[in-house]
Formats: structure tokens, C-alpha cells, sequence
């Protein structure tokens, strides 16, 4: 490989191009023609001495080789980043960025640490990408974002974990159901209605199918639902009955009920995962410190806020 002739404008044509795809799209997003994309695409594959895309369905795909210099481009790419950001804080003021990717229910939580967050750093600019389990579990193979929020966390074996909140799943129905008013409700009496459910892989139906198994038991008549509020909205009109995380329920929610159900709430804690094969910018960081400040005072015990502090510490070595 001819080093001489890299030049970081190379690599960043050529990490817009793996991400998207199409030479088209790259040439739109970086404003320039096709023609001076292929021309630099080109010239990068002929300085490294190997065929760094090809194209499969309709789409540019990096080879074996080409994917080592998208993760090395990343790399030097981000670093840079990381240097300008140092640059432009010396110059005043705390400044940089990163992008943190959730699954949907954790938007009804993750905006209690961003809103004093982006207001005691208002110069740092976070991006947030929300999908459903599968969509953030494509991110987070594709190393798209710097932060990640589970609470079912994937494999940890390039990753790390910090737990940061509890997200207690509980049994709700609609406000008139018969059994609203009992003071407790075993499982097996409610396995002939209809329950709500979402997408194979969410979280909360994975957790939910791992208890009615461990307890021997299983659903009857169901009905899968797209989103959690969805799901929300069609208990209180008397669709079915539901496990949600109790997060999503507004704090007044006169139309629906949570049943006392016995072994219920079905604890988990949402978490914070990190790569440990992605440098994490020093914004990220930052954040993460922030959190861990800001829970052991407002929103959790101190054990939760220790935890994100280890998961600094881990970074750190």
C-alpha cells in the first residue's frame, strides 16, 4: 500500500460510501458528483493495491480487505474528531458529539438524563437513533453509535454494560376489568384473555415468554402490536391485557389499571452498552460521568450510579 497517496479525504469518501451504499447517495451527502466519487474510489483502491467494494443486490458492499480499512478510516477519522473537539474546547466552552442508539420503550426514560444534561452542556450535540430490539441490534453489529440502551442488553463479549435505571415490567388492563379491584391475582386466571404483545425479539415479550415459562404456563388468544403505546392505548379500550414496562404509563392513568399479579413486577434495569472495539468519544464520556453524578442524587439508589461508574473505570484500562 502507497500511504503517500491517502489523504483523509479518501477516507472520508470512502467511510460516506460503505455507509450508504451507493456511490450516488455518497456523492449527495458530501455535495459532490458521481463521477468525483468514483474518481477518489478509484484512486483509494489503487493506493491500497486491492479491490475494496463490490456490488451485491444493488448495493456497494466492502470486501474483506475493504472492511479493514473502513474500521482503520473510523479510526484515524475519529481521532481527528476527537482532536478538533479538543481544539474547539480549548477555545472555550465544552463542545463535541455522539449519537446513542435506543429501543423504544427507553424513550420514555432516557429524556430525564438528557433534558439537565443538554442543558448543563448545551454546546454538545447528541444525536438519538430509537428502533425496535432488532433495529439497535443492527446498530450495534454495524458500530453506528457511541452509546447504547438496553434492557436486554446483546452479547458482552465486545461490549460493556452499566446498568442505570430499573425497568419494572407490570400487568395492566383496562380500569373496568373484573379483577382490578382484588388485592391479588394469580397468572393462571388471566391466561384465557387476550393479551397484547409486541414483536418477536422485543425485550419485554422475550422476558414475559422466559417467566410464563419458568412458571409452566402459557398465553391463550393473542394479539401482536407494533408499538408500546399502541399496545397502551388498546388496553384502555378494552382490546386485551398487556405486560408493559411501567415507564411507559404516564404518571395519571385513569383508563388503565395494574393488576396485582403474583411474582409481578418482572424486574430488569436498563443499561448503558459500550463497545469495547469502538473508541468512545470524550463527549460520550462525559455523559456517562453525568449520568452517574446525576442518578445517585435524582433518579436511583447509589449502587446504580457505582455501576456507571465502573463502566468508566472499565473504559478507562
Amino acid at each position: 500500500m502507497n500511504v503517500r497517496h491517502l489523504t483523509f479525504r479518501l477516507l472520508q469518501v470512502y467511510v460516506v460510501v460503505v455507509r450508504s451504499g451507493s456511490v450516488s447517495e455518497a456523492a449527495r451527502q458530501l455535495h459532490l458528483t458521481q463521477p468525483t466519487v468514483s474518481q477518489q474510489l478509484k484512486r483509494l483502491s489503487e493506493a491500497v493495491g486491492e479491490p475494496l467494494l463490490h456490488m451485491r443486490r444493488g448495493r456497494l458492499l466492502p470486501t474483506e480487505a475493504g472492511r479493514e480499512l473502513y474500521r482503520a478510516s473510523r479510526e484515524v477519522l475519529g481521532r481527528f474528531d476527537d482532536y478538533q473537539d479538543y481544539l474547539e474546547a480549548l477555545r472555550g466552552g465544552e463542545r463535541g458529539r455522539f449519537s446513542i442508539a435506543l429501543v423504544n420503550t427507553a424513550q420514555y426514560v432516557l429524556p430525564r438524563l438528557l433534558g439537565p444534561y443538554s442543558q448543563a452542556f448545551p454546546d454538545v450535540d447528541v444525536t438519538l437513533h430509537i428502533g425496535n430490539r432488532r433495529q439497535v441490534l443492527t446498530r450495534f453489529e454495524r458500530q453506528d453509535d457511541d452509546l447504547y440502551v438496553f434492557s436486554h442488553p446483546p452479547s458482552l463479549v465486545h461490549a460493556l454494560a452499566g446498568r442505570f435505571l430499573r425497568n419494572p415490567l407490570v400487568v395492566v388492563a383496562p380500569q373496568g376489568h373484573p379483577l382490578a379491584k382484588r388485592e391479588a391475582i394469580a397468572m393462571n386466571e388471566l391466561l384465557g384473555e387476550r393479551f397484547l404483545l409486541r414483536e418477536p425479539g422485543s425485550a419485554t415479550r422475550m422476558m414475559f415468554e422466559s417467566w410464563l415459562q419458568e412458571h409452566g404456563l402459557s398465553l391463550g388468544p393473542t394479539l401482536q402490536m407494533a408499538s408500546n403505546e399502541a399496545i397502551r392505548v388498546g388496553v384502555a379500550a378494552g382490546m386485551g391485557l398487556a405486560v408493559l414496562s411501567e415507564h411507559v404509563l404516564p404518571p395519571e392513568h385513569p383508563d388503565i389499571a395494574i393488576l396485582p399479579v403474583t411474582d409481578f413486577p418482572i424486574e430488569s434495569h436498563w443499561q448503558f452498552i459500550v463497545r469495547r472495539d469502538r473508541r468512545l468519544p470524550h463527549a460520550a464520556q462525559g455523559f456517562l460521568r453525568f449520568a452517574s453524578g446525576h442518578l445517585g442524587e435524582c433518579v436511583q439508589p447509589r449502587f446504580l450510579a457505582n455501576e456507571l461508574a465502573r463502566l468508566l473505570a472499565d473504559l478507562e484500562q
